[in-house]
């Protein structure tokens, strides 16, 4: 699980696995039902460097859908295009939290206003825009955000919280071996807000932020303080 990750993160990560129980961590090492499975789930330490890491987004468990969770916060796999000849694609407009989030990017262009309806997407160019989900994730990259949960596995609605539960000791303990680094917490929704009350997560500075699901999300002024200068929605000059 932890030998393919960026060698920058590689003793950080064995640390932290070290807060597991025994009983959890052999469920890591040989369950076959949860999602990411463990050739995935820390997809995020794989291609962001320690070094390049500006930012930690935090949301709270994996998409519910194994077609959908690849191991990124917020990246929704199921999700190829992002934009079509009718405004947002039919999988964005399914997904409500990347649907807000796509609509706040556009706000901060300016290409919307008051209105978020289909009828305004539709009057929009979006021709030099990023096209894919995936081009979304390497330009939070870029900027140095790595894309985590609270919880960076999922089996059930049912079990959410035993999940989060369980890997708050590797939360606290990554926190804490990331504490003299210029790193901060972007914190999307109350689950990941938990985080505030965690001794190492004191020691960073942290946004906090409404979850993306939420309609508030699109206009809340944080949100495009941090995201406006980022320019998520172009694409890089070699892609």
């Amino acid at each position: 699980m932890i030998k393919n990750i960026d060698p920058s993160w590689r003793r950080i990560i064995e640390n932290a696995f070290k807060e597991f129980d025994e009983e959890y961590l052999r469920f890591l090492q040989t369950d076959t039902n949860y999602f990411p499975n463990r050739q995935n789930f820390l997809n995020a330490f794989k291609t962001l460097s320690l070094q390049n890491t500006k930012y930690i987004l935090f949301g709270q468990d994996p998409y519910p859908r194994k077609e959908s969770a690849i191991g990124y916060a917020f990246i929704d796999a199921k999700v190829d295009n992002i934009f079509c000849e009718n405004g947002l694609s039919k999988e964005v407009n399914r997904a409500t939290s990347l649907r807000n989030f796509i609509k706040m990017l556009l706000l901060c262009e300016g290409k919307l206003k008051n209105d978020f309806s289909k009828n305004a997407l539709l009057k929009i160019d979006t021709s030099k825009y990023i096209r894919n989900i995936h081009q979304l994730r390497e330009n939070f990259e870029k900027n140095g955000v790595l894309l985590l949960n609270t919880a960076l596995v999922f089996t059930s609605k049912k079990e959410s919280k035993k999940h989060i539960k369980e890997w708050r000791g590797f939360v606290s303990k990554l926190l804490d071996e990331l504490k003299d680094e210029k790193i901060e917490l972007i914190l999307f929704g109350k689950i990941a807000r938990e985080i505030e009350k965690l001794d190492a997560g004191k020691n960073f500075k942290k946004r906090f932020l409404p979850h993306p699901y939420n309609l508030s999300f699109i206009t809340e002024e944080e949100v495009h303080k941090l995201f406006a200068p980022m320019k998520l929605l172009y694409p890089s000059p070699l892609s």
